[in-house]
């Protein structure tokens, strides 16, 4: 199988078939997924349905090297994790397959890339060199082929001055920051955004306290405009993202999914309402596509989602960390 062809090819209708298809292959060749199953009692013979697939908890990423014995890693990205904790590590065989989910996911949702001067406020994710967050801005500033297009990780008055400069000419663009950075631009004072696109990716990172999405996104609207400001929701075991266009309504790319499951009972999932998420994530096809994570949600009949918050024992870490 073409993992690059699937993502083309992956629709509403086919998701199933595509799935069961990464599944078998996982299991076939990710020996620590393989033994997860086993443990469980489910093999390829057994699973015929989305909800018969092993979803494997996400903190078994700090733990075993999960990737395609066909294969060995040419990238590992790390997840943040707090002072003191043990990071998530993603063994990527294959870097163009993620360019590729998070290029298709992003024309999917804004359009070419070309189309925008693309600004990346990712201070915490730039002082390291294995987030996967920086890695795909950094291949958007490139694709954009726009010279005003860059990472800013100190310099907020060259920022506000760039956002500035770009709406006076009315040129797109997209600002892409972790909450606590964008919170530091909007104190600099009131900016005029109509041309531009927000997107927070969450995360306070220890530098302010948390805060609720509705309370984040109305304090970003007071020195932004009335604009909507969109959020991402991703994670160093992921290789896709999903977007929301305001108001915490997620959409995910036709390769990526979410289930809601009951918390103690990883076999049994909701047809709607709230439960923890489960993602299957074709883009991971050389690692593991499905995923318990430790965020709760709600998925409604269009397919789109919300997150709701975590499970109390869980670590703050990456991505959207915020608790409605």
């Amino acid at each position: 199988m073409n993992p690059k062809q699937l993502l083309r090819d992956t629709t509403a209708e086919n998701f199933l078939e595509s799935a069961l298809k990464v599944f078998e292959y996982q299991y076939a060749h990710c020996r620590p997924y393989r033994q997860f199953c086993d443990y469980l009692g489910r093999d390829p013979g057994m699973v015929k349905q989305l909800e018969d697939i092993p979803f494997m908890p996400v903190e078994l990423f700090k733990e075993h090297r999960l990737i395609s014995d066909q294969k060995s890693a040419a990238l590992t990205f790390r997840s943040s994790g707090t002072t003191g904790s043990v990071p998530s590590e993603h063994f990527v065989a294959d870097p163009s397959l993620y360019e590729l989910s998070f290029t298709l996911g992003f024309e999917k949702y804004y359009g070419s890339l070309n189309d925008y001067v693309i600004l990346g406020l990712l201070p915490s994710y730039l002082e390291r060199n294995d987030a996967s967050l920086v890695y795909m801005v950094g291949q958007w500033i490139n694709t954009s082929g726009d010279t005003r297009s860059g990472f800013y990780l100190d310099d907020l008055a060259g920022l506000r001055q760039m956002v500035i400069q770009l709406e006076e000419e009315n040129q797109p663009y997209l600002l892409i920051g972790v909450s606590f950075a964008l919170l530091d631009l909007a104190e600099l004072g009131p900016l005029a955004v109509k041309k531009g696109i927000i997107i927070e990716t969450g995360g306070m990172k220890g530098r302010r306290k948390e805060m609720i999405r509705t309370e984040l996104h109305a304090e970003l609207q007071k020195a932004f405009g009335p604009i909507a400001i969109h959020s991402e929701y991703g994670m160093t075991e992921l290789l896709s993202q999903a977007y929301s266009k305001g108001a915490g309504r997620f959409t995910a790319p036709p390769w990526m999914k979410i289930l809601t499951r009951q918390p103690n009972d990883p076999f049994h999932y909701h047809s709607g309402g709230t439960g923890g998420v489960s993602v299957i994530d074709l883009a991971n096809y050389y690692s593991c596509s499905f995923i318990a994570t430790q965020d709760l949600g709600r998925v409604y009949a269009d397919g789109s989602f919300e997150i709701l918050g975590r499970f109390d024992q869980s670590d703050l870490r990456g991505c959207n960390l915020m608790v409605l």
